[in-house]
């Protein structure tokens, strides 16, 4: 079996499982937000809930639309705070203690390998970075599983993705996963589990995995994951508030498909208008002129890509006409941007540096885009109004090259700085 395969067996009780069972797993982790956990508790009520089945494994994570922007979002946030005194959660993270949820919940310990999670919010796949079976789901298949601790599932078929090669200097995770995008398309792997494998994978850090992860929904799969190893053992072992359990594929699994890249030579990535597809090389963007970039998010809002915009930031100044919103994606990183000094980086650029927040991502609040405005982000998604007007653009890159282009006041590369 495949990892995926072996970690879904273990959950529901079986010696194997094959891809299109159906099966019920029990969950390690269910995780809602301040826009879908409404829902999810409006229908736990519906369905008859009155208890969850367990209060230390329900996550409500409030970082959508918070701080809140206005009355709504301030009612939905306040109806996530009620329901979680009311049924004494563990893991709730108020203003203040919050993160964005998919580097929160990794950070401090609470999803690990082998595990079994779910999420109503796509990109719950990021936590395959660890070796866990993790997948967005809908709200109401979270009520169902806030009442029963069991969610159902099809078991997918498995891709496997094997990268050979050196990555070269300001090349990073994020565009592993962009030109993988851009090379199988947004449907490229339509719920099957996306394995990522190979020197480069395992050369990269716990931040660079979980950003490959995060964007296995861009490719329409089921989810990403990557087998853990001693990096990732380095990693939780501190972190843990439980035990774990390492998976790995057997060397006889079988796969739907098996994709090989060399990365040797691969420039930095840019996903286009409108799909993360729509994939190029920088340097064939060098025209395209930028009124925004953004820094942060559930994709690379953790300490490394912050230093690494910071280093390409370092003595230089912001353009003119462009607009530079670096968001911490926890309290953590926040705390140790400033004990590393490189709030002062991007201050002294000419930066707006933000508390916690998924904001500017999903056109929230904090970084709305105009009409026939074009922003370069390090978010994840550049979906047609996805930053605002749905007369604007957006640009998806790695941080460093969001840094580079602020400062150049279009798409460009940290080289034409240094």
């Amino acid at each position: 079996m495949t990892i995926t395969e072996k970690i879904l067996a273990a959950h529901c009780g079986k010696k194997e499982v094959a891809p299109g069972e159906l099966i019920n797993a029990k969950l390690d982790l269910i995780l809602a937000n301040d826009i879908t956990a409404p829902i999810a508790i409006k229908e736990f009520r519906a369905a008859g809930g009155h208890q969850v089945f367990d209060p230390e494994r329900v996550a409500l994570v409030p970082d959508h639309f918070t701080p809140n922007k206005d009355i709504a979002s301030a009612e939905q946030c306040n109806l996530l705070r009620q329901f979680s005194r009311e049924q004494n959660l563990s893991l709730y993270f108020e203003i203040g203690k919050m993160g964005v949820e998919h580097a929160l919940l990794p950070e401090q310990g609470l999803v690990l390998p082998g595990d079994v999670i779910i999420g109503a919010d796509s990109h719950t796949c990021t936590y395959g970075g660890l070796g866990a079976f993790s997948t967005g789901v809908g709200s109401t298949d979270v009520a169902a599983a806030m009442i029963t601790g069991e969610c159902w599932f099809k078991v997918p078929e498995s891709m496997k993705f094997i990268y050979k090669g050196r990555l070269g200097k300001w090349v990073s995770g994020k565009d592993i996963i962009l030109h993988t995008i851009g090379n199988i398309g947004v449907d490229g792997a339509l719920y099957r589990a996306m394995e990522f494998t190979g020197e480069p994978i395992k050369k990269l850090s716990m931040a660079g995995r979980l950003t490959i992860c995060n964007m296995a929904i861009e490719a329409g799969a089921k989810n990403g994951i990557i087998e853990p190893d001693d990096s990732t053992e380095k990693f939780v072992a501190r972190r843990a508030k439980r035990k774990y359990k390492f998976y790995k594929s057997d060397k006889k699994a079988n796969y739907v498909d098996i994709r090989e890249y060399d990365l040797t030579g691969m420039e930095p990535q840019i996903a286009c208008p409108h799909l993360p597809e729509n994939v190029k090389p920088v340097s064939d963007l060098g025209s395209v002129n930028i009124d925004q970039s953004v820094i942060g998010s559930c994709t690379n809002g953790r300490i490394e890509d912050i230093r690494e915009a910071a280093k390409v930031l370092k003595g230089h100044k912001v353009h003119p006409y462009v607009r530079l919103i670096v968001i911490p994606a926890t309290q953590a990183v926040y705390k140790q941007s400033i004990k590393e000094g490189l709030v002062d980086v991007f201050l002294d650029a000419g930066a707006a540096f933000s508390t916690p927040t998924c904001g500017p991502c999903l056109g929230g609040h904090m970084g709305i885009l105009a009409a026939g405005e074009r922003a370069i982000s390090t978010s994840n998604r550049n979906f047609v109004g996805r930053m605002g007007s749905p007369k604007s653009e957006v640009y998806l890159s790695n941080p460093a090259i969001a840094a580079a282009s602020a400062v150049l006041g279009r798409i460009g590369r940290p080289e034409e700085l240094l």
